[in-house]
């Protein structure tokens, strides 16, 4: 059948104003093409859609009953469009999330929840992994924007600083030092430490093996645990002390103490990464979100 949207929009205004002359007014186009088109819709269709006299306009049966199904395609036409128009210019899409255990424990929730109420038509698909792994699922393609122990010295990524954490010692509650209002960190040389697999948490060992090694020692790692909830756990069962940061203290666990650690100025940040080129509107209007808590 060779008909289209055209004649569909133009049948729609003949049925409600069941005057042709005010249709083509409505329309902006001149009464004999719009009384063409709806012959040729009548023709391709093999049906008479209207009654017409000198007098009046009518529909038949048969026209009621198409005019109910051109308002239904309408609609969703005009649905469509708005979608897509909505998705282009991102306010409405899916975006995938990827975080750390030191972003989750941070700012990141709360910025999250004001970027959910700003944008409620973007669904967020958060998911916790390593910096090493987002990277990876930068590259190929399944994450859309990672929130990474930083800085990232990648030429095809952009980041946005979010967060800074200063490091704090975790011990258990009856350790040595668990009464002391902070410490230094070469009172830890002796220690055994709790932390996680290098390859996992290069990124944050490119922080505390510096910080170790200014003070005259290396970490003593006997245990290593994936994330920091195990971690704590085990500080908090006796079996070492581990260095974290501040934010790690909103998912300790009971029986540990934290102390800050007095020489230790450095801090931790997390930022923001996505790769640079032609990310998506969704993702766009994260990052433009993102810009206006961005740290100095």
């Amino acid at each position: 059948m060779k008909f289209g949207l055209r004649h569909i929009r133009y049948f729609i205004a003949v049925a409600e104003e069941l005057h042709f002359r005010r249709a083509a007014s409505r329309l902006g186009i001149a009464q004999p093409a719009l009384s063409r088109a709806i012959q040729h819709l009548e023709a391709e269709l093999n049906i008479v859609l209207f009654e017409r006299t000198n007098r009046h306009v009518k529909l038949t049966d048969a026209g009621r009953e198409f005019y109910k199904g051109s308002q239904a395609i309408m609609n969703n036409v005009n649905h469509t469009i708005e979608n897509a128009r909505n998705v282009s210019e991102g306010r409405i899409g899916t975006l995938r999330i990827g975080y750390t255990d030191f972003a989750i424990a941070g700012s990141l929730p709360n910025l999250l929840r004001e970027f959910s109420k700003a944008q409620p038509g973007i669904i967020l698909q958060p998911h916790h992994d390593v910096t090493r792994v987002q990277l990876k699922k930068m590259e190929e393609g399944t994450l859309d924007i990672g929130f990474v122990t930083g800085p990232i010295s990648l030429p095809s990524y952009e980041q946005i600083l979010i967060q800074k954490d200063a490091f704090i010692c975790f011990v258990h509650k009856n350790h040595h030092l668990a009464g002391r209002r902070s410490i230094k960190l070469s009172e830890l040389a002796n220690e055994d430490f709790i932390h996680g697999p290098y390859n996992d948490w290069e990124h944050f060992y490119s922080y505390l093996i510096p910080l170790c090694r200014d003070a005259g020692f290396m970490p003593n790692i006997v245990q290593e645990v994936f994330n920091s909830d195990g971690i704590l756990g085990l500080v908090a069962s006796g079996m070492g002390v581990t260095i974290l940061t501040d934010s790690s203290k909103s998912t300790a666990i009971s029986g540990l103490t934290s102390i800050p650690i007095e020489d230790v100025t450095h801090k931790l940040t997390t930022v923001a990464l996505w790769k640079n080129g032609s990310p998506d509107s969704a993702t766009m209007k994260l990052v433009e979100f993102l810009r206006q808590h961005e740290l100095t």
